[in-house]
Parts: structure tokens; sequence; C-alpha cells
């Protein structure tokens, strides 16, 4: 990628939120050629269609050798780790700041579905990591983690919507929250598959605040 950089602590809203950027210098700094390898591995990864990026592949766009990755990372899962952090820490962190400032529940799932949608769109690249696709050869842990993601926005989301609907006088708030979740965890997924296989051409966002509508009643 080469929009943005790493951020410390992304802010609430904060949908440009990416793994990207060149590095300037041209002898990193210790810690800096980690965050170089996961860019570039975020930026080949960018590229649609199915060939699986290789750590020569990597190594050949960085100018380096395969031994000099290994100094840095243990294993190409580990690299894929490090991309998968880069997401959880991301997300979450909006998630947390979105639930601490927002009262209204309704207005809770709306911002974390928008979040999620909005950070797979502004990153491409991890957004194959996110729905599996780029770890399709890549060791089962991995896929088992992005599944423990989704799982964790489910989690919130049913928290959210239980509140709303406890606030909207809901006999059955608790029946109401799990099935609107599931929906809302369904159209992420599908949202961020649909992008992963228009090549990119389909934003995750596209119509998001009248599909929201419809889904949040």
């Amino acid at each position: 990628m080469s929009h943005t950089s790493v951020p410390a602590a992304p802010a609430e809203g904060a949908e440009s939120v990416a793994l990207g950027g060149a590095m300037a210098r041209k002898r990193p700094k210790p810690g800096e050629r980690r965050i170089q390898i996961l860019q570039t591995l975020a930026a080949m990864l960018e590229q649609p269609g199915d060939e699986r990026v290789t750590t020569a592949a990597l190594a050949a766009r960085l100018e380096v050798s395969e031994a000099a990755l290994y100094r840095h990372f243990a294993s190409k899962a580990q690299m894929f780790e490090g991309l998968i952090e880069f997401i959880e820490h991301s997300v979450f962190t909006l998630v947390n700041q979105i639930t601490e400032r927002e009262t209204d529940g309704r207005a809770q799932a709306h911002k974390i579905v928008a979040v999620v949608l909005q950070f797979g769109e502004r990153n491409p690249g991890m957004t194959r990591v996110m729905v599996g696709d780029a770890l399709v050869h890549e060791h089962e842990r991995l896929r088992a983690r992005m599944n423990q993601f989704f799982d964790r926005i489910e989690s919130q989301l049913r928290q959210s919507l239980r509140l709303a609907a406890d606030q909207a006088g809901s006999a059955t708030p608790t029946v109401d929250a799990v099935a609107r979740a599931s929906a809302l965890t369904a159209f992420v997924v599908g949202r961020l598959h649909r992008y992963c296989r228009s090549g990119f051409k389909r934003p995750p966002s596209e119509h998001l605040d009248a599909s929201l509508a419809l889904l949040l009643g």
C-alpha cells in the first residue's frame, strides 16, 4: 500500500486506517524493517487473483534475501500473524471507542459495522486476510484466528443490539439481539467477500446506510 502508515492509536471514525507507505530511509532502524516487510506483504495481497504470495517473491520485492526476512520473522505464518494483529488492534480500538462514547445501542451497532467495512475498504490486501482468501494455503491457526475476530465482532454486536432492544422496550431483547447480530455479521462478511471477488471494485460501504436501515429496523 502506498497511502498511509501504521497508526499508533486510531480514533473513532478514522476510516483511513491502513498499513502502507514506503520507508524513506535506505537503512531502516531496528523494528522498521519488520513494518516494511508487513507493508510490502499487504501491498502484494492487493493484487487481485489467486496467486500465492511466496517468501521468494516478497524478498524480491524488498530487494533482500529470504534469509533477511527470516531474521525478522520465524516463518511466513508469523508475517500473516503480524497483519492479523494489526487488523485486530485497529478495528477493536475503534469499536471500544464507539461503545464508550455512544449510549444508543442501535447507533453503536451501525457504527461498528461501518468501522469494519471501512477498514476493509481502505485496506484491500488485508481484506483478503480477513475473509481467508490469502490464508487458503497457510497454517490453519491463521484462519481460526480470523474466525475468532468475527466471533468477537458478533459478540459485541449482540451486546449493542440487546441494549437497543432494551431501549426500545422489547419483551425479548436477548432473542432479538442474537438474531440481528447474526444477520449483521453475515452482512459484513458477505460485503468483504464481494469486495475481494470484484477485484476491489465493489466497495463494502456501498449503500451502507440504506442497507443497515433495513437490517436494524
